[in-house]
């Protein structure tokens, strides 16, 4: 019997007057676009309600710049924070070691404790390289990749980040690209002497890998997520792996997001699968700026053959801050809890899918979940709907939930409660055809934009 709810209550405060909204509109004149991440503009879930700039964060709690509390059952910091904001054991490292001095002329003896540390559970690798993004540590690898098999294309599938050797496809890859896996992607700005150096093979077939390797010899590497939107499908990992050996291609993956989500360092590890190269970054310092590459020692050594280098890569905030998140993630073995939490999840959107008559389809693993609806013509209508009926209880939630330690049980039991409203109050919505009307409002929002 489908249970039946007041109405929602409406924002207390028009935003247009808000001092975060104000902070938005100043931040549009002064910066491009607003901001500096495409996945925390306002603009793709609600331009003038969507909270855009914070004061202070703790646990799964946001304040925005009018004091207003937010519940994040969305992006936890786009996947950084599996401890939750703002971990006091954390910031206890951080600031003693900031009272110590962050920077100097010389190292900071943490970096070492770390590499050997991420050494001690991915034992097939030899040394490691530090960097503060998963961008940068990424365009490491592929240096290395291009110096060590002395090919310069790389076949890739999956995000890799903003540099120009990942958007170096040629004009066709583009737009196949946009259409069916990056919305944002775009090589505008790439020399033309670089297009088609990047090569995108299709997840879950091998025989769009094998295929570019057998017709394009410049090819050296092969460098992938382990992971996305969906698992890994007749022992593709496997077939992925020899076919590296066979071709002599450098293995490397990607797990700048899945590094701390099912195992400790490396979802690659479930799969019994070891690359030559792999990259760990986001929940490596639970919200603090700090990636790594890890790698085998004939390729890393290479390193002294090319320049990789940058000043704000040897600060000891980053390797302070991924010890103890290590630590703590050690003991409490987070990447359980964090899977527990998906589980329910994705158990609950199911449920209510089915009470509500409002059919969706749930992809990714269960920590770094998300889901559409089965009505492609209306899918990014309904998702609308929902974004802004949760914000008026003041719950960040779109179809995206990154799982941290932090989501209690009465957290989750809160928000199932308001998200059942949500598909209630929508599927009445559906079958009046008002919310059809809501159709004007989606124009602004830039995920919609071609």
């Amino acid at each position: 019997m489908v249970k039946k709810y007041k109405n929602n209550k409406t924002l207390s405060k028009n935003k247009s007057q808000s001092k975060t909204h104000k902070i938005w509109l100043k931040a549009l004149k002064v910066i491009p676009d607003g901001n500096l991440m495409i996945s925390k503009n306002p603009n793709l879930f609600n331009e003038k309600k969507w909270p855009s700039h914070f004061m202070k964060s703790k646990g799964c709690f946001i304040w925005d710049m009018d004091n207003k509390k937010y519940t994040d059952c969305s992006l936890m910091g786009v996947g950084t924070n599996i401890l939750g904001y703002s971990n006091s054991q954390v910031n206890l490292k951080v600031s003693r070691a900031i009272n110590n001095g962050n920077i100097s002329s010389l190292n900071s003896f943490e970096e070492v404790a770390l590499a050997e540390k991420l050494l001690s559970f991915n034992n097939w690798a030899g040394k490691v390289l530090f960097a503060r993004t998963g961008a940068d540590a990424n365009a490491i690898s592929v240096r290395l990749a291009r110096l060590y098999s002395g090919k310069d294309k790389i076949a890739i599938c999956g995000y890799h980040g903003w540099h120009d050797w990942f958007l170096s496809s040629s004009r066709y890859n583009e737009k196949k690209v946009r259409k069916f896996f990056l919305p944002f992607y775009s090589n505008a700005g790439i020399p033309k002497s670089s297009l088609g150096s990047v090569l995108h093979f299709e997840y879950n077939n091998i025989s769009s890998l094998e295929k570019l390797l057998i017709s394009d010899k410049k090819i050296g590497a092969i460098k992938m997520e382990v992971i996305r939107n969906e698992n890994p499908k007749n022992n593709f990992l496997q077939k992925v792996k020899k076919l590296s050996q066979k071709y002599n291609k450098v293995l490397i993956f990607d797990e700048c997001t899945t590094g701390f989500r099912e195992t400790l360092g490396g979802i690659y590890k479930k799969f019994n699968v070891e690359p030559d190269i792999l990259i760990l970054g986001k929940a490596l310092g639970n919200g603090y700026p700090i990636s790594c590459v890890i790698g085998k020692e004939e390729i890393m050594k290479l390193k002294k053959k090319s320049f990789i280098s940058s000043t704000f890569w040897t600060d000891r905030i980053g390797p302070v801050a991924a010890l103890e998140t290590i630590n703590i993630m050690e003991k409490q073995k987070t990447w359980q809890k964090i899977t527990k939490i998906g589980n329910k999840i994705r158990n609950f959107w199911s449920v209510i899918s089915n009470r509500h008559n409002l059919p969706i389809e749930i992809y990714g693993i269960p920590s770094l979940t998300n889901y559409s609806f089965k009505d492609d013509e209306n899918n990014l209508l309904f998702r609308s709907y929902l974004i802004n009926n949760l914000l008026s209880k003041n719950y960040l939630s779109s179809n995206i939930f990154y799982s941290s330690i932090s989501h209690t049980d009465k957290i989750l039991k809160k928000y199932f409660e308001y998200l059942d409203e949500g598909f209630y109050e929508m599927k009445k919505s559906i079958d009046n055809e008002s919310i059809f009307k809501l159709r004007k409002n989606l124009k602004n929002l830039r995920i919609f934009r071609k």
